[in-house]
């Protein structure tokens, strides 16, 4: 029994049994994914997948039990190393971050400028993408941290927290309609051509939840990961945008008007996410502590036991 043995039964779980992406992951061939696979079963004298003719299609029962087995031995190797660094004194490291792109420009620099004050030994890798390939990366370790608004708290082996709760803002250009009304209705919004965020990124749906509550169909003519992207189209007059309220700077965002949304739609709970049962570096565990400081350390630990978040 080896660790690329047990790598490829757990990257073959989680890739929906597809052993082109699972050697892809593992930067090794497609048979020799199957042949650690294959002598992992033989030395076990159980058969982990079912299969249809070579083609992995699901997990046995043994395999169900087997697999979790798997997880914790990876998840402990990996501790054993994040430890070894730990407790041979070395400051330096690498701290990987994945978050949504709202996260990454407007809600990280003045955490990640404190944290290098703080650090200056330890290298920053920051990550962007979608919540789900958020989720995917921390699972994975590929990440230490995610930060994001919507989907960290789906999954069961992620621990995530509570950070810091935010609005949604209406953007317009100057001299818009929309300016000269007061007490804004989803109506009056559902008035015009609208622009906002793609579905599942930076509270989206609290937005679609309003509106269908409402019984207004809103004509959202163009998405975006990426609040820039939406406050640059809304100032080219092809629509009224929807962003997160830390995404618009009075000051920097010159023609363009903010109006308060507070009313129309539910706050949103920006959350940070770590691997249930991982290993953190001290390093690791000040930053979550600066970026979200209404967090206890207890609230962590209980985390890296791989308990259940408080």
């Amino acid at each position: 029994m080896n660790f690329q043995q047990l790598r490829s039964i757990r990257e073959a779980a989680r890739r929906n049994y597809n052993l082109t992406e699972v050697a892809n992951a593992l930067f090794t061939s497609q048979p020799g994914v199957s042949r650690q696979i294959r002598e992992l079963e033989d030395e076990l004298g159980v058969v982990i997948f079912e299969r249809n003719g070579k083609r992995l299609t699901g997990l046995t029962d043994p395999g169900k039990g087997i697999l979790k087995i798997i997880d914790r031995l990876l998840v402990e190797a990996e501790n054993l190393q994040q430890a070894s660094l730990e407790y041979t004194g070395q400051n330096s490291g690498t701290l990987t971050i994945a978050a949504t792109h709202t996260q990454a420009r407007y809600a990280l620099p003045k955490v990640v400028q404190s944290f290098r004050a703080a650090f200056p030994e330890v290298r920053i890798a920051l990550q962007q993408s979608s919540p789900e390939h958020i989720a995917e990366w921390v699972l994975s370790g590929k990440a230490d941290i995610g930060i994001a608004t919507e989907g960290l708290s789906q999954f069961p082996d992620l621990v995530s927290f509570p950070c810091y709760r935010w609005s949604h803002l209406i953007v317009v250009p100057d001299n818009h309609p929309l300016l000269g009304r007061t007490n804004i209705r989803l109506e009056d919004l559902a008035e015009f051509p609208l622009i906002t965020y793609d579905v599942g990124f930076t509270g989206r749906g609290h937005l679609d939840d309003a509106f269908a509550r409402a019984g207004v169909r809103p004509d959202i003519v163009l998405t975006a990961m990426d609040s820039d992207v939406i406050k640059q189209y809304v100032s080219l007059g092809l629509g009224v945008g929807i962003v997160a309220s830390m995404a618009f700077d009075h000051g920097r965002d010159k023609g363009l008007r903010a109006v308060e949304a507070s009313h129309l739609f539910a706050a949103n709970t920006t959350r940070l996410a770590v691997r249930r049962g991982a290993y953190l570096r001290t390093y690791a565990q000040e930053f979550i502590l600066q970026f979200a400081p209404e967090l206890r350390r207890s609230d962590i630990e209980v985390a890296l036991a791989g308990a259940e978040a408080a």
